[in-house]
């Protein structure tokens, strides 16, 4: 089978000998992907190492798998074949999965020696999202979205109606991660956001803002083609380019709605800048929500920051059923509007291209890409296998 796979840091590279998917629970369905995305966390993978995928030579902790692995977990699709206990999908579905890996999950694999192990704390109470050995689909637990086809369970696909976009299906998965931290964040409407860092979730989380009803949105950033589609989607922005961090902060908190600060924040960028931002722009009584994923470095923290204005710092992981379920129906009924997701996809480029056409150029080219999309079955579109540059 066709694929894109990751063999190990700096090491990611198009085959065709990936094994072919099958179905060896009853309740699992395989996919045609349509479209896959290439997330951030993807490219940290790539030029860092591990952080879901196994270390070289070891074994995912649910699944027991190794590497290679089809990378990319951004996925939409269609059902090609469904399971004998597969209650609720049937060839020819649209659909977008969910690819958190967790306990849940082990009987997947009745093989593996950790088959029979409990269940994490987490799991056992629901929150699956915050499982102890989560793992992705297509980063780990399992070959994804970088190949023509892949395996999962119905408990992580989620069917979207035939007539939105499969590409806009894509988006799915990123904007739920939004949508979580939104959630995560309690925001109350009425209330003002700062988001830092206008990559595709910082803008996956304007659109999931406004889903919530929230009017008044700041976005900082420094490339020019993601503050322009971040003005298009409804937020006003800052460009931070060359600007001391001190004089940054103050002009920040002076666009808050009452020049003192955010009500909330979103850190989507992940560097210790960023943090200290997200923090030093809240209000008063603020939340500052962590939405990047760190490699596990430590940084500078002082308390006082939070202390002081009793302000709240917190994190959030992922998403829920619940979440996709949620942004799959915000965008049925406008609370998210397809055309203003659209200008998130900047590019879309078939996976033999995928490391040179699209992860180098996300690597390099911020400048003029936001979301790649990747088309291991080039969707009737793409016969010349050329990438395609969208005028959005």
């Amino acid at each position: 089978m066709r694929a894109l796979a990751y063999f190990g840091q700096n090491d990611v590279r198009f085959t065709t000998d990936l094994k072919e998917p099958v179905i060896s629970a009853d309740d699992e369905l395989i996919i045609a992907v349509s479209y896959c995305g290439i997330c951030g966390t993807d490219l940290k993978e790539y030029t860092e190492g591990a952080i879901f995928f196994p270390p070289d030579g070891g074994h995912n902790e649910i699944s027991g798998n190794g590497l290679p692995q089809a990378m990319g977990h951004e996925i939409s699709g269609v059902v090609e074949k469904v399971g004998k206990g597969c209650k609720t999908f049937k060839v020819g579905d649209h659909v977008v999965v969910e690819p958190t890996g967790t306990c849940k999950d082990r009987y997947r694999w009745p093989e593996s020696q950790n088959a029979n192990k409990p269940m994490c704390s987490a799991c056992s109470i629901g929150m699956t999202n915050i499982c102890a050995h989560l793992a992705l689909c297509g980063a780990g637990l399992e070959s994804g979205g970088f190949a023509e086809r892949l395996v999962i369970n119905e408990a992580h696909v989620h069917k979207i109606p035939d007539h939105m976009p499969l590409d806009i299906g894509a988006l799915i998965q990123p904007i739920s991660v939004c949508w979580h931290a939104v959630k995560v964040a309690h925001y109350k409407k009425g209330g003002s956001a700062l988001i830092i860092g206008g990559g595709p979730i910082g803008l996956g989380t304007i659109l999931a803002l406004k889903g919530f009803g929230c009017e008044y949105i700041v976005l900082s950033e420094p490339a020019t083609i993601r503050r322009e589609y971040a003005g298009k989607m409804g937020a006003k922005v800052y460009d931070p380019t060359g600007v001391p961090f001190d004089e940054s902060v103050k002009t920040l908190r002076e666009m808050g709605p009452n020049g003192d600060g955010f009500d909330y924040t979103f850190d989507c960028s992940g560097l210790p800048i960023t943090l200290n931002a997200a923090i030093e722009c809240c209000t008063f009584r603020g939340t500052a929500v962590n939405v990047a994923v760190w490699n596990n470095k430590p940084v500078e923290f002082y308390p006082m920051d939070i202390t002081h204005q009793e302000k709240r710092y917190t994190g959030s992981m992922c998403y829920t059923s619940e979440d996709f379920e949620e942004v799959i129906d915000a965008f049925e009924t406008d609370k998210i509007d397809i055309a203003s997701a659209s200008h998130m996809i900047t590019n879309k480029v078939p996976i033999e291209d995928g490391v040179d056409g699209a992860i180098m150029r996300l690597l390099n080219d911020k400048g003029h890409v936001i979301k790649i999309l990747l088309t291991p079955n080039n969707n009737g579109e793409l016969r010349d296998r050329r990438p395609v540059e969208l005028n959005v």
